[in-house]
């Protein structure tokens, strides 16, 4: 199960076993982090390279302990920047109990003047909630992070969209934040493919000893959109009765690619449901197009086509008025 820590934060919870227990050993350090020795080790690099001096002393009372005059920086905020986390906070579509009670340690921290504003908008901003957003499990995304940083691949426990439940053994590439959801980009053992996972449907994340290489140059982003219009259920091919560079500033990545046909342009891509992408992808792009390929959007398509002609269609006894 995920441990909810990243690097940086085993790294702070070392620096706070170091600085309320003088001389721990690197095996004590190692146990009450849950890790192992090298990693202990590790974290303490870590801190050291932060600028922060851990001294280690040897023999049989030595271990490790923070040097005097060990100060860390303060954290100031200007009256901007403080509101601007408060919004992002509120706006942000997981602040829940866990982030709304770090927020409030923040605010406290503020000096006076700043701190009020900031009270003052956590209290009267009022948060009409996002139906349709996902919350992630901040431990599971922090673990599949540790798993990222460290090159280290895991078995993650997947939930689908229709309840189904499987295993796959991933090589983690990156974690992206994307229309507020949270994804994980991966290599698929199980598939042999580049995979896309939603992390809130990530039940379960299992480290294992086996290291991987990610690609050179990856692009986490423009890996991530390209390959969530492609692999899906149902084939899309979609011909816009206009210029690619007309239509190209409305097409979103999950849809496809768009590609010039002369004066024309053609989207091709796949859906997993093709009602979604009739009702609520096509309908956003005002020009005129013709389902070209995918029986199932043509189908649904129509249906769309037939809603509205109806709502617009003159009644019988409209002809007598």
């Amino acid at each position: 199960m995920p441990d909810g820590s990243s690097p940086t934060a085993r790294a702070l919870q070392t620096l706070e076993i170091l600085r309320s227990r003088p001389g721990t050993t690197a095996a004590r350090l190692a146990a009450d982090l849950g890790v192992t020795e090298r990693a202990a080790r590790r974290y303490v690099g870590i801190l050291r390279e932060a600028g922060i001096p851990v001294e280690s002393v040897r023999g049989p009372y030595g271990g490790y302990r923070v040097g005097p005059g060990m100060r860390l920086p303060p954290v100031t905020f200007t009256a901007e920047q403080a509101l601007g986390l408060v919004m992002a906070v509120l706006d942000a579509s997981n602040a829940d109990e866990l982030v709304g009670a770090a927020l409030g340690k923040v605010i406290r921290a503020l000096p006076p003047g700043v701190a009020g504003q900031a009270a003052l908008l956590r209290t009267y901003a009022a948060i009409a909630p996002d139906p349709t957003a996902a919350r992630t499990d901040p431990a599971t995304a922090s673990t599949l992070v540790t798993a990222v940083a460290e090159r280290r691949r895991v078995v993650v426990g997947y939930r689908s969209e229709r309840g189904g439940e499987f295993e796959a053994e991933v090589d983690p590439w990156a974690v992206v934040v994307r229309y507020g959801r949270w994804y994980l980009l991966c290599h698929s053992h199980r598939a042999d493919a580049i995979r896309t996972y939603r992390i809130d449907r990530i039940r379960t994340v299992r480290q294992t000893p086996h290291p991987f290489t990610p690609p050179d140059g990856l692009d986490p982003v423009k890996v991530l959109e390209e390959n969530l219009g492609k692999g899906w259920q149902y084939p899309t091919r979609v011909l816009f009765h206009a210029p690619f560079e007309q239509v190209i500033p409305y097409i979103r990545p999950p849809m496809g690619t768009l590609e010039a046909a002369g004066d024309r342009c053609r989207l091709t891509g796949s859906t997993r449901n093709p009602a979604m992408y009739a009702q609520e992808w096509l309908p956003l792009i005002p020009f005129g197009f013709t389902v070209e390929d995918g029986p199932e959007l043509h189908t649904a398509v129509a249906a769309v086509a037939a809603r509205f002609a109806a709502a617009v269609a003159s009644r019988p006894d409209d002809e007598d008025r």
